[in-house]
C-alpha cells in the first residue's frame, strides 16, 4: 500500500515503525510561523495548550508560568490536549493538571470540574472555536491568546496513493483546496480533523481513538 502522510516532521517516527510493507511520502500542507509577543502576568490564570506550536511560541517569547501549587496562591493549572502537547510541555519542565485527547474532551472536564478558574489559551490563528462557544456559554472566563500563525499551503498532489493521513483541520482544508478524497483509504489522527474531513468527503473515514501518532500507525497496519 502507498500512503501519503500529510506532515513531514514526522518521517522518521514512521519510517521507523510501519515497516517495509507500505510505501510512504509525505508532504506539508500547512506552514506555521511564530509570533513574537511581550510576556503578560499570568497570575491566577490557568493555561491551556491544544499543540505543540502553541507550548514552543509560548516559552519562546518568555513566558514563566507558576505551578508550584504549594508555595503560592497565584499558580497556574496546565491543561492540554494531546500527548504529544503533554511532551512539549514536559519538555520545559511543566507537568499537567489535565490531559483530554481533544478540545470537546477538555471542554466537558472544564465545565464539570473548572467553573471558578479563568483560562488563557495560546493557540495559533486558526484554532477552532470548541472551547471559546462552549466555555462562555457556561458563564467560564476564556480567552484565546493567539500565538502562532498557520499558513495553508494548498499543494497540487501529482502521485498515485492508496490511502492519506491528516493531523488537523487545517490541513484537511489545505489538501482538499486543489486535491479529490475520492478513492482514497483516509485516515486521521482524532475527532476534530475527522469532522473536518466529513466536508470533503462521504468515504469511510479511520480515526485514532487514542488520538496520537502510534495508534494511527497501528491502524494502518491492522487496515
Amino acid at each position: 500500500m502507498k500512503i501519503l502522510f500529510t506532515k513531514t516532521s514526522i518521517k522518521r517516527e514512521v519510517s521507523r515503525k510501519i515497516g517495509s510493507d507500505f510505501s510512504c511520502d509525505f508532504v506539508d500542507v500547512i506552514g506555521i510561523r511564530h509570533y513574537q509577543i511581550t510576556p503578560f502576568d499570568l497570575k491566577n490564570k490557568s493555561l491551556i495548550f491544544t499543540s505543540v506550536n502553541g507550548v514552543k511560541s509560548f516559552f519562546e517569547n518568555g513566558f514563566k508560568p507558576d505551578e508550584n501549587f504549594a508555595h503560592t496562591e497565584h499558580y497556574n493549572k496546565v491543561y492540554a490536549v494531546g500527548l504529544k502537547t503533554k511532551k512539549e510541555l514536559r519538555k520545559n519542565g511543566f507537568g499537567t493538571f489535565k490531559v483530554a485527547k481533544h478540545a470537546s474532551e477538555l471542554s466537558d472536564f472544564i465545565i464539570e470540574n473548572g467553573v471558578h478558574e479563568k483560562f488563557l489559551h495560546f493557540c495559533g490563528n486558526l484554532a477552532l472555536d470548541v472551547l471559546n462557544k462552549r466555555l462562555p456559554l457556561q458563564n467560564i472566563w476564556y480567552k484565546k491568546v493567539p500565538i502562532y500563525e498557520t499558513t495553508l499551503l494548498y499543494p497540487k498532489i501529482e502521485g498515485k496513493y492508496d490511502a492519506v493521513c491528516f493531523f488537523s483541520p487545517s490541513g484537511v482544508r489545505s489538501f482538499a483546496k486543489f486535491n479529490s478524497l475520492d478513492g482514497f483509504k483516509i485516515f486521521s489522527i482524532g475527532e476534530t480533523t475527522e469532522n473536518e474531513l466529513k466536508k470533503f468527503t462521504k468515504n469511510k473515514i479511520i480515526t485514532s481513538k487514542e488520538s496520537n501518532l502510534d495508534d494511527l500507525l497501528k491502524l494502518i497496519i491492522d487496515k
